[in-house]
């Protein structure tokens, strides 16, 4: 999604989210130091191209591992006026990344659940949509991700320029079906969208 294109609410709510992470960064660790200079186009913009990749049908996303809440708050802030109906939950095991994510919701004024829990404790969400970034490896992923996503459910994982290393080792392990549409933000990295899959 072109963020040059949003509405004006919609981008006064990134820039809040922008400041709050820049903010609380200096207090616990949401995203790498080197990384928090070009926060506007490491973070928000590369999350903000998995919203093109959302089926229209969706009605819950489910953000595994949330952290400092990218793709997850990203998304749900373009969803505001967009797609008011879209349910966003994120799970984060962490109790103060999680405060944090309740704070940027709060701040921004947009709906997100925040389960503060392990992703494999937490009850089955039956998501449409499942995402996860720089949580793990595409393996567990897939584990993860068979607990919470609905039958017929896709899921979004920016995943860097190691990606084919990660199907590899996938496919050691699951049959699946994917798609890897190349990252609008950083040459050789990509999106994987995941749709079937199942164990070996």
């Amino acid at each position: 999604m072109d963020l040059d294109l949003v509405s004006r609410e919609t981008l006064e709510r990134l820039r809040t989210y922008e400041a709050l992470t820049k903010k609380w960064t200096q207090r616990i660790n949401l995203i790498a130091p080197a990384t928090v200079d070009q926060l506007w186009t490491r973070h928000i913009e590369d999350s903000a191209q998995l919203y093109s990749y959302l089926p229209d049908a969706a009605e819950t996303l489910v953000d595994l591992g949330s952290g400092a809440g990218f793709p997850a708050l990203v998304l749900a802030i373009l969803a505001a006026d967009d797609s008011p109906d879209l349910s966003v939950h994120c799970i984060e095991s962490d109790s103060r990344k999680s405060v944090f994510l309740r704070t940027v919701a709060r701040e921004t004024g947009v709906q997100v659940s925040v389960l503060n829990d392990r992703v494999e404790s937490t009850s089955p969400m039956q998501a449409d949509v499942i995402t996860a970034r720089a949580f793990t490896a595409l393996p567990a992923l897939l584990e993860a991700s068979a607990r919470h996503r609905k039958s017929g459910g896709v899921c979004l994982f920016p995943k860097g320029k190691t990606y084919e290393k990660e199907l590899a080792a996938a496919r050691e392990m699951w049959n699946f079906e994917y798609t890897a549409h190349p990252s609008q933000t950083e040459q050789g990295t990509v999106i994987l969208e995941v749709g079937a899959f199942a164990r070996v």
